[in-house]
C-alpha cells in the first residue's frame, strides 16, 4: 500500500469522525431541546416555565448536560427554558454559569437570574441557596465592572472619532490640511472608507476601487483627485 493511498484512507476517516461527532453534538442538542420544551406548563401567559418545570428538569437532566445547556443559550425560543434546566441542577450549576458569564457565554444578567432561581427551588437545600446567592451578588458585581468597562470604552471611542471627524474638517482648508501628519491623514481615509462601508482590503466593484484611489490621493497624499493614477 502506497503512501499516497494511506493518506487518503486517514483522511476519509478523519473526515468521518468529524462527521459522527457532529451528529452526536446534534443530536445532543436535539434531546436537550425536547427536554426543555416539555418541561413547560399552562400558565396565565400560556405555556411557560415554572416550579413544576424545575422537578421535571431536574429528573431528566444531569450535571453531564449543563455544557450543553450553556451552548444552547445562543438560541432564543429557549433562552428561559435554559435557565430554568440549569437551576434544575442545583449546586453543579453555579460555578459553569459563573464562567459562562465571565466567558461572555451567558448575560450577567441572566446569569443572576440562574442563581436567583436556585435559591428560589426548595429541592436544591439551604446550603446550595446559600451558595447561590453569594454567586449573585459576585456575578452582579461583575457585571458591573463590565458595564463601566463597556462605557469607558464607548467614550474612548467617540473621544477618538471625534478628534478624527475634526481632522477630517480640517482636510477641506488648504492652509489646516498642513498641519496634518500623515498618519492623521490615513485615519481621516479608513474612517471615511469605514463609513461608507468598505474596506481597504475587502472586495469592491471596479468603480469603487476607483474611487477610494482617488480619496487616498486626495486626502492621504494631497494631490488632485482628478489626477490618473501612477
Amino acid at each position: 500500500m502506497n503512501s499516497w493511498f494511506m493518506v487518503v484512507v486517514l483522511c476519509s476517516l478523519c473526515l468521518g469522525a468529524n462527521a459522527q461527532s457532529s451528529a452526536g453534538e446534534t443530536k445532543a442538542a436535539g434531546r436537550l431541546r425536547r427536554v426543555i420544551l416539555a418541561s413547560r406548563h399552562l400558565g396565565a401567559h400560556g405555556l411557560g416555565y415554572n416550579d413544576q418545570s424545575l422537578k421535571t428538569l431536574s429528573r431528566k437532566l444531569t450535571p453531564a448536560d449543563i455544557p450543553g445547556l450553556i451552548d444552547l443559550l445562543r438560541d432564543q425560543e429557549l433562552h428561559v427554558g435554559v435557565q430554568f434546566a440549569l437551576a434544575s441542577q442545583c449546586e453543579a450549576t453555579i460555578v459553569p454559569v459563573r464562567e459562562a458569564a465571565g466567558d461572555h457565554k451567558m448575560s450577567f444578567f441572566d446569569a443572576e437570574d440562574t442563581m436567583r432561581e436556585i435559591e428560589d427551588y426548595s429541592a436544591c437545600g439551604p446550603q446550595t441557596h446559600q451558595e447561590a446567592n453569594a454567586m449573585r451578588s459576585e456575578i452582579h458585581s461583575l457585571g458591573e465592572v463590565e458595564q463601566q468597562r463597556m462605557e469607558q470604552e464607548a467614550k474612548a471611542r467617540a473621544i477618538e472619532d471625534a478628534r478624527i471627524q475634526q481632522n477630517g474638517l480640517k482636510l477641506t482648508d488648504p492652509t489646516q490640511a498642513k498641519e496634518l501628519t500623515r498618519q492623521q491623514r490615513e485615519e481621516v481615509f479608513r474612517r471615511s472608507l469605514k463609513a461608507m462601508g468598505l474596506k481597504e482590503d475587502g472586495p469592491m466593484t471596479p468603480a469603487q476601487r476607483d474611487l477610494v484611489q482617488r480619496m487616498y490621493r486626495t486626502m492621504v497624499l494631497g494631490e488632485s483627485g482628478d489626477r490618473p493614477p501612477n
